[in-house]
């Protein structure tokens, strides 16, 4: 799901595996923030943003691993779709292809599976995230009582009896990923992708990174509507950063290099379209 930690996973699986590697990776927004940041840890990646890749995008995808395979043959390539992709399209995609073997991993945050697995826009999609799933990493458990924890990796294996469940913080799991994959699987297709608004923009350099902080902490509060994700690289006075928000988790830390574009991606419900373009003196793109 948005903001459970795929993209910690991704770096630090591929800097960790041996053999030619490829990251595909599925951005919601135009302005495409992850390959950014894998290539700043020195990390191939193909971008694939605005729309996903589990259903409008479905056919981009598969010419676009057909393409990285002709290009690149790598040993190992790591599809990144967006955080409200349904496994089972992608799957779907790669059987077209007949791509195997496959493993997929899913990743839940502990901080809020358990709210949003009830709730009816989540909990079916949850489901075809979780039942396609061969490994679960149920992430940020540092952040959460043990009960939440434990109640949260009960629910999981009662979805999905067959996976291989790790209780993780940071996504790291000691030792390497399990070589789970699976001949001729079943795909279990429950739910359509969860529908969210979307808003990218271009910032300008001369942003200060504590009025940047307040923003963020306002959208996380609900000034600019439900929004459920946020992610910015931005070339703030006080140097590069990377912004996060996650539901109500935020947070920001400092970007290896000078970015190439400072940009933001906000993704919700309701977003408050003419309050964001008031405040930012920037380019705007609504989907």
């Amino acid at each position: 799901m948005l903001g459970s930690g795929k993209t910690t996973f991704i770096q630090q699986l591929a800097e960790n595996i041996t053999g030619k590697t490829v990251v595909l990776v599925n951005d919601f927004g135009k302005a495409g923030i992850d390959g950014e940041i894998f290539s700043a840890k020195g990390i191939e990646s193909i971008e694939l943003p605005s729309g996903c890749v589990c259903c409008t995008l479905k056919f981009d995808l598969i010419s676009s691993i057909e393409k990285i395979r002709e290009t690149f043959a790598p040993e190992h390539l790591l599809i990144e779709p967006s955080g409200i992709a349904s496994p089972s399209g992608v799957l779907e995609a790669l059987e077209t292809l007949k791509i195997n073997p496959v493993t997929v991993v899913g990743i839940t945050d502990a901080t809020e599976f358990l709210e949003l697995n009830h709730e009816d826009a989540f909990g079916r999609f949850f489901e075809d995230q979780i039942t396609n799933s061969d490994v679960v990493l149920v992430n940020k458990t540092d952040l959460v009582e043990k009960e939440i924890v434990e109640r949260t990796v009960s629910a999981i294996e009662q979805m999905n009896p067959n996976a291989i469940v790790f209780s993780t913080v940071n996504c790291i799991i000691s030792g390497t990923l399990p070589g789970v994959s699976k001949a001729g699987r079943t795909i279990t297709s429950h739910a359509s992708p969860v529908h969210f608004d979307t808003c990218s923009l271009t910032l300008d350099d001369n942003l200060d990174h504590e009025w940047l902080s307040d923003f963020f902490q306002d959208m996380s509060m609900g000034t600019y509507g439900d929004i459920v994700r946020a992610k910015a690289l931005v070339n703030t006075l006080q140097g590069p950063y990377q912004f996060d928000l996650s539901f109500t988790n935020i947070k920001s830390i400092p970007f290896e290099k000078a970015v190439n574009s400072s940009r933001l991606v906000i993704i919700g419900k309701d977003i408050r379209k003419d309050a964001i373009m008031k405040i930012f003196p920037s380019s705007l793109t609504f989907l």
